[in-house]
């Protein structure tokens, strides 16, 4: 039994230089289940930062709350932590009825129209279609603090089908159109609600907005 415990003591230090162990936090945090880890999802683990969270979005009239939430989360780790920007790694996933808030303006302006009668959402000021991103500015001061967007590619490939059907556009040409039209680093991911629960296997503090 001595020499049992001996090895054991022995190969948990031998592995733990290794690198063969898992860290404490890893399985606390994914209660022992390790997820696969894929490559596409390899731009969670590149964001920098001590801290990493992500805001799930999907309903439009509640996106100003990711907003102001993402600028609380930098403040607050700034009053309380001595935190710089450099110390988060944040995410906002934009999906459902909130993808088009990550598209620039040039595509509001081009189909704002459309984007306004499927997300259900009309100028809070002028109560029409927007012509412009309404959150444009607020996510590129966002974007340069270090914030990164995770898009949906479902729904942005709903939205060009339809506006293919409205323009007489092919679909996939509107889809390459929007997708190279975002705001800031968009990161199209396969689905909204994927992106979300990707991140959270990266190890990212989920904060839902609605």
């Amino acid at each position: 039994m001595m020499e049992r415990r001996s090895f054991l003591s022995r190969f948990s230090v031998v592995a733990a230089a290794l690198g063969l162990t898992r860290p404490a936090h890893a399985a606390a945090a994914t209660g022992g289940f390790d997820p696969s880890r894929h490559p596409q999802d390899d731009w969670f683990d590149q964001l920098p930062g001590k801290h990493r969270v992500v805001l799930d979005t999907w309903s439009a009239d509640k996106f100003d709350d990711a907003i102001r939430f993402a600028n609380n989360i930098f403040r607050g780790n700034k009053d309380g932590y001595d935190l710089t920007e450099k110390d988060l790694a944040v995410i906002i996933i934009a999906r459902h009825r909130t993808a088009p808030f990550a598209y620039n303006d040039a595509m509001w302006a081009k189909y704002g129209n459309a984007f306004s009668e499927r997300m259900e959402f009309v100028d809070p000021k002028t109560k029409e279609a927007p012509t412009k991103n309404p959150y444009a500015t607020q996510l590129a001061a966002l974007v340069k603090q270090g914030v990164h967007l995770g898009i949906c590619n479902l729904t942005t490939k709903s939205y060009a089908q339809r506006l293919g059907e409205l323009t007489g556009k092919p679909a996939d040409e509107v889809y390459k159109e929007i997708t190279t039209n975002t705001v800031g680093n968009g990161h199209f991911v396969p689905a909204g609600v994927v992106g979300a629960t990707r991140a959270q296997e990266h190890g990212y503090a989920l904060v839902s907005i609605g």
